[in-house]
């Protein structure tokens, strides 16, 4: 099959990426022919802040290139990752017009919520969810605390969801946890269109030994991941692990002040994806305190690949995702003190995350599995081609 795959990149590197680059590889490994189409959010500082508007909404140039594309690559499908802000969902209309069939990711809730976290002020929010025009994130500027940029965002979800885009212009949805689905089902999106399809990991990693002697943070340093919530718990001498923080984001200066005045945190910074692997073997444990839903945490299905147990966040999809059975704990959304109780059972007893590191490997082998991912994905694309015919 010749799959054109679109994806616009985040100003700073997270998770969505990664999914992006390693379905590619997933799917050429298998004998399909991927052609890439990106586009990258570093330039969008250099740009007239109404045209970056009006491309949210709806991107003229974008479009046309992606029907040409349509027609010299001879396309037979495109799977969108990320279509904000500057490719638009108006390149669904270039599909439709080559009948091809769209294939829709849903790695966040951008279609519902202007900040795509359903979090504000440190707590869930789902003021906006249903409504036809989002007026409270206008209020509330959501999104990133801008005016323009929020109303931007939120006209290009009204003038989707008014014209049909979504409702009409795509094949098949992709959430990543039943949970998701549960959501975008809420917000009216056609159940029977929604599949669910985990992320993965591929090739599966060795196994560690958690012999580092530290507990581990990898993610987008902001706050809807919760990262107050992790330095202060670890303010607890009972967390008497060192604590790496790898990532990048609007919180580094923070994590940089946090790991200054504690000498139990260390902030490492962006790492590869190898390097991540080296930490999480060696890790006792992983956190993931998240505030938000998550769509599902690349990082866990890593940790769970190399059998390092997580404690995470009691909310959303983690719920079912990290269970001690699988290799994981969780404890109360956004409590610090809590965190610091199930983090100290790990870092003083090595046997009890020992015991949890085999479930944990255990639990990627039955669910995350790349053969698995791709049986899935395969089933996905047949069934976004059947939609298409009948559209």
């Amino acid at each position: 099959m010749r799959i054109l795959l679109c994806h616009n990149y985040y100003q700073h590197a997270g998770g969505e990426d990664s999914c992006f680059a390693e379905e590619a590889e997933l799917l050429e490994k298998h004998g399909h022919t991927v052609i890439r189409y990106t586009r990258n959010n570093d330039g969008i500082g250099g740009l007239n802040a109404v045209l970056v508007a009006g491309q949210t909404i709806w991107n003229p140039a974008t479009t046309r290139i992606i029907r040409e594309k349509i027609k010299r690559e001879r396309i037979e499908l495109v799977h969108c990752t990320n279509t904000f802000p500057l490719i638009s969902p108006s390149i669904y209309y270039a599909c439709n017009r080559q009948r091809v069939p769209v294939v829709q990711s849903l790695h966040n809730y951008r279609l519902l919520c202007a900040n795509s976290y359903f979090l504000r002020d440190g707590k869930v929010c789902e003021a906006c969810l249903g409504k036809r025009i989002a007026l409270p994130a206008i209020k509330h500027r959501c999104y990133r605390g801008n005016l323009l940029a929020t109303t931007a965002v939120v006209a290009m979800q009204a003038v989707h969801h008014g014209i049909g885009s979504w409702r009409n212009h795509v094949d098949k949805f992709i959430a990543l946890t039943d949970f998701a689905k549960s959501k975008f089902i809420e917000a009216g999106l056609d159940e029977e269109r929604i599949a669910v399809k985990p992320n993965f990991v591929d090739p599966a990693p060795e196994i560690g030994r958690g012999d580092g002697d530290y507990a581990l943070f990898v993610g987008r340093l902001s706050s809807e991941k919760g990262i107050e919530v992790l330095l202060r718990a670890w303010q607890d001498e009972r967390c008497h692990l060192p604590l790496r923080i790898v990532g990048d984001g609007p919180m580094k200066e923070r994590v940089v002040q946090a790991a200054a005045n504690n000498p139990r945190i260390h902030f490492v910074g962006f790492q590869s994806a190898d390097e991540v692997f080296q930490q999480m073997r060696a890790a006792r444990f992983l956190v993931v305190p998240s505030l938000w839903y998550e769509g599902l945490p690349r990082t866990i299905v890593e940790a769970f690949a190399v059998g390092t147990p997580v404690i995470a966040s009691d909310i959303g999809p983690l719920k079912k995702l990290v269970r001690p059975e699988g290799g994981g704990l969780r404890f109360e959304l956004g409590n610090a003190q809590a965190l610091s109780d199930v983090a100290a059972k790990l870092c003083q007893s090595r046997e009890t995350a020992d015991q949890l590191r085999g479930l944990a490997r255990a639990e990627f082998e039955a669910e995350f599995s790349a053969q698995a991912n791709y049986e899935t994905l395969m089933q996905i694309y047949a069934s976004a081609a059947d939609h298409c015919r009948t559209r």
